[in-house]
C-alpha cells in the first residue's frame, strides 16, 4: 500500500552555502498530524506545511511548490550509489513516501493523503544550497543526470497528514507529461519543452511560459 513514511519539517539554520545566508532545507521527521494548506503565491508564501521554514522565497515555496515529496526507494538507490546512509528529510522533502511512483506522477495528478488533497505540479531542480547540504563533489550535475527529482505539489484541499497515511491517487490526467519528463525538459533535454504543453491547464504558469518560448523560438 502506498503510504507516507514520514512527514518532515525544517527550521531556519544559518548557512554560508545558502543564497540568502540561511536555509530550512535540513528537514526532520515529526510525530503526529501536520497541517498542510496553500501558502500563497511565490515570493510571499513559503511552505504549505505548517511549521516548515523556507528561506529563499524568490526561488522556493508558494502555491505551486507547497509540498515536496521524495520516495524512500529513490533515497535508498542514492544511498547505494553514494555509499552512505541517507535519512528521510535529508533531500529537503516534506513527505518521504513508500510504494508511490513519485517521479512518474503526471503533472496534474491528484493524491489524497490523510485529510489533504494534493496535485502534482513540477519537479525539483537542484540548487547550490542542496549541494552544500549533500557535500558531494559535483552534486548538482550528479543529481540532474540521475533523473530522480522528486515532485512538488500544490494543496487543493487543506488538511492534516500523518506518517502512515495511505496515498490514494484520486485522479490521473489522460496526458503523458510526467514529473520525470518535465525534469528532463527543464535540464538536460530542452527540446522536450514544447511537449509539456500537452498537460494543458494542469501545467503551472512558469513551466507553460518556458514551454511556449521554446515552441515558438526553438533556436
Amino acid at each position: 500500500m502506498p503510504h507516507v513514511l514520514s512527514v518532515n519539517v525544517g527550521s531556519r539554520v544559518e548557512s554560508d552555502q545558502a543564497v540568502v545566508g540561511h536555509t530550512g532545507i535540513g528537514k526532520l521527521p515529526v510525530r503526529g498530524p501536520v497541517d498542510v494548506r496553500p501558502p500563497g503565491p511565490r515570493g510571499a508564501g513559503g511552505s504549505g506545511v505548517v511549521g516548515d521554514h523556507i528561506s529563499d522565497l524568490r526561488h522556493h515555496g508558494g502555491d505551486d511548490q507547497a509540498v515536496y515529496a521524495y520516495a524512500r526507494e529513490d533515497l535508498d538507490e542514492w544511498a547505494a550509489h553514494l555509499g552512505r546512509d541517507l535519512r528521510s528529510g535529508l533531500f529537503g522533502e516534506n513527505l518521504t513516501t513508500v510504494g508511490a511512483d513519485v517521479c512518474g506522477a503526471r503533472i496534474g495528478e491528484r493524491w489524497r493523503i490523510g485529510g489533504a488533497l494534493l496535485q502534482a505540479t513540477s519537479p525539483r531542480i537542484p540548487c547550490r544550497t542542496f549541494a552544500g547540504v549533500m557535500e558531494e563533489p559535483g552534486w548538482v550535475r550528479t543529481f540532474t543526470r540521475r533523473g530522480l527529482p522528486g515532485t512538488y505539489f500544490r494543496v487543493l484541499e487543506p488538511g492534516a497528514i500523518t506518517a502512515g497515511d495511505e496515498i490514494v491517487v484520486e485522479h490521473r490526467p489522460d496526458h503523458d507529461v510526467t514529473v520525470s519528463l518535465a525534469f528532463r525538459a527543464l535540464t538536460t533535454e530542452p527540446d522536450l519543452l514544447p511537449g509539456l504543453l500537452a498537460a494543458g491547464d494542469d501545467l503551472p504558469d512558469d513551466l507553460r511560459r518556458r514551454a511556449e518560448r521554446r515552441a515558438f523560438d526553438p533556436a
